[in-house]
């Protein structure tokens, strides 16, 4: 209907992502995309997030009724080659961060939007990050915090890990959990910019 603002559905629960589209003034409903993450096998780190973003939006798009723009995100991370997903357990996290110590490695965050007349368009962001040599104390430290449960390479680049962190080269939206600046860039083959979503 003409004249009515557009509706933003963000197929994530992440407090993260919501927490980067209030930043600039984006009101969104959240509904948590259920799909199979599993990767596939010789699948690079750069496929597998657009593939699941796409998965995600598309996922929440199809039982969505309703005239809104789903947005799907995911994020992974890579080091010489290998992708570190969310650590399983203590001892994972322990073994992910003891990858990182001393290394750059890449962040690489999937973006795809579903419009309401069912197109997709989607893109993939990657950024690095050089962390400086952790000790075996920094990082028992840091999973003491229990910020590494359900992050990517076992950090937060926005919490404690930050100490750890010596440079970045990209987009820091991105290494967070969504490229703000590739999304509006995707919204805006659409004809709207994130702004309209308020």
């Amino acid at each position: 209907m003409a004249g009515v603002a557009p509706r933003l559905v963000l197929a994530s629960a992440s407090p993260r992502r919501v927490s980067l589209l209030a930043q600039v003034g984006v009101e969104c409903e959240t509904a948590p995309a259920d799909i199979d993450e599993t990767p596939v096998q010789g699948e690079s780190a750069a496929a597998m997030v657009e593939r699941l973003a796409i998965g995600k939006a598309s996922h929440i798009a199809a039982v969505r009724t309703d005239d809104v723009f789903v947005v799907g995100g995911d994020t992974t991370v890579a080091v010489n080659g290998q992708i570190l997903g969310k650590p399983e357990n203590h001892a994972d996290a322990e073994r992910m961060l003891g990858e990182l110590s001393g290394q750059r490695h890449q962040v690489i965050s999937g973006i795809a939007i579903v419009a309401p007349d069912s197109t997709v368009v989607s893109d993939v962001d990657i950024s690095s990050v050089w962390m400086r040599a952790l000790s075996s104390a920094d990082i028992s430290w840091y999973l003491q915090t229990g910020e590494h449960h359900g992050k990517a390479g076992a950090y937060a680049i926005q919490g404690a890990a930050s100490v750890f962190v010596e440079r970045i080269e990209g987009d820091y939206n991105s290494i967070v959990g969504l490229p703000l600046a590739a999304l509006d860039r995707l919204m805006s083959r659409f004809g709207h910019h994130l702004r309209d979503f308020r």
